[in-house]
């Protein structure tokens, strides 16, 4: 069976991506996975004309060209992708990347985990829960009338 839905995975670590990977196949993830190996990457793939929408991003922080942080914001200030859902996966516990990422509008901050079996345990749950769990929006969105979310301050 096709799928009908996909993920965004953006990581410049090729070990991670491979990880990444073998938990999805673990656990029978039923949607595409599109792989962007850096921020820019990230952003065409994104606001590529006739690319649909992943039902979420799970981002890196630390990426060559566009930092982690850029794209996040990038999607929250456009129309088209404000409400995709963007996971925050990163190696990082520095609180500056957890407090930035929740104030630009990250929907979750994970810490990849070091064991493979745990990396594969957390990132099918995190996967089951936002492809089967969530009710994401569909959708263009402007927030309040604008089309800068308020996070993005004035």
């Amino acid at each position: 069976m096709m799928a009908t839905r996909s993920i965004l995975l953006v990581e410049d670590n090729s070990a991670d991506e491979a990880f990444a990977m073998r938990a999805f196949n673990k656990h029978h993830v039923d949607a595409e996975v599109i792989v962007a190996r850096d921020g820019q990457e990230a952003l065409d793939w994104l606001f590529g004309e006739g690319n649909p929408l992943p039902a979420f991003v799970l981002l890196d922080l630390k990426l060559p060209k566009v930092s982690g942080l850029e794209v996040l914001k990038q999607i929250r200030a456009s129309k088209r992708t404000a409400l995709v859902p963007v996971i925050i996966l990163t190696t990082s516990m520095q609180d500056a990347d957890l407090r930035a990422s929740y104030a630009l509008g990250g929907n979750s901050f994970v810490v990849k985990s070091l064991d493979m079996e745990r990396f594969t345990l957390e990132l099918g749950v995190l996967t089951r829960f936002w492809l089967n769990i969530n009710k994401a929006a569909d959708g263009d969105y402007t927030y309040g009338g604008s089309s800068t979310p308020a996070w993005a301050g004035p």
